[in-house]
């Protein structure tokens, strides 16, 4: 399995690649790579030639330094762990911020038709503008046909399908199910960092969304999200940030049900300093 850690080396490479005519599929990473990230490569691996896994913390995304300081980096656990799924059709680009950003370490601006206002951006300044620059970069250095991102970050998930079809980009976007642990918890990196008791506390955020989701079969969404607000209020481990049911399209909170629509309930939590996000489709 090769590793690259410049744009250069890796572009050279996918020319090869492609000039044999074979389609490639891009799984984007921060790393620490867990089940639910190698579900994502054996996805695209199905649906494609040749598989690349970039491996990189942006920088630009994080709001708070801490978190970006903390967030775990094993480089070789996850180069071993992707070896496992296969040896030879994948690549693997772990750059330098500088490789990546060059001399200038900034976000570009994007207009996300007003996705990035609602939920994560009420929270995570500048947030949008980071993700929407590294994958758009990295798109540009890859170019691969089709990209895979998981349906735990469905905001993410909207927006780059908004830059994508804004900025006229050869991709296909492929979304993924959310991947889960047997308790239900949806799979993230952070969730190595849980203490023990905070662990076994977590799956109360997916046992709600799935009552919450019962609920909004007969109740309205004002008072699903009053209920839930509710369960979090008396939990002893557990502080919610935000509950909120959204129409799938604009991602803007719903007050009335209307026929036909798609509506979708997010969450995020805090489980003592580690933030958890879930959602669930209701109908």
């Amino acid at each position: 399995m090769e590793v690259y850690s410049e744009k250069q080396q890796i572009t050279v490479a996918l020319e090869a690649v492609k000039a044999k005519n074979l389609s490639v599929g891009f799984v984007p990473t921060m790393g620490a790579l867990h089940q639910g990230h190698l579900e994502l490569v054996r996805k695209a691996l199905l649906e494609n030639d040749q598989v690349v896994v970039s491996i990189f913390v942006n920088p630009t995304q994080f709001d708070n330094k801490e978190d970006l300081e903390k967030y775990p980096r094993t480089l070789e656990t996850d180069v071993n762990l992707l070896k496992e799924v296969h040896p030879n059709r994948i690549m693997v680009y772990a750059p330098s911020v500088t490789d990546v950003y060059e001399d200038e370490l900034k976000s570009q601006h994007f207009d996300f038709d007003g996705l990035e206002h609602e939920m994560e951006g009420k929270f995570r300044s500048g947030h949008f503008d980071g993700v929407g620059t590294i994958v758009k970069r990295l798109f540009e250095i890859v170019k691969p046909d089709n990209a895979y991102f998981g349906e735990k970050d469905f905001q993410q998930l909207a927006i780059i399908k908004k830059m994508v079809e804004k900025h006229d980009i050869p991709v296909n976007i492929v979304p993924c199910i959310i991947y889960r642990e047997m308790n239900g918890l949806a799979m993230s990196s952070r969730n190595a960092r849980l203490k023990p008791e905070y662990k076994e506390a977590a799956p109360f955020i997916y046992k709600t969304l799935t009552a919450a989701k019962a609920k909004f079969g007969t109740e309205s969404a004002v008072e699903v999200m009053e209920w839930v607000e509710k369960q979090f209020y008396t939990h002893d481990l557990l502080k919610l940030e935000y509950f909120i049911i959204a129409d799938e399209d604009t991602l803007k909170t719903v007050t009335k049900k209307i026929e036909f629509k798609k509506y979708r309930a997010f969450i995020a939590v805090y489980a003592d300093d580690i933030r958890l996000i879930d959602n669930i489709a209701l109908n």
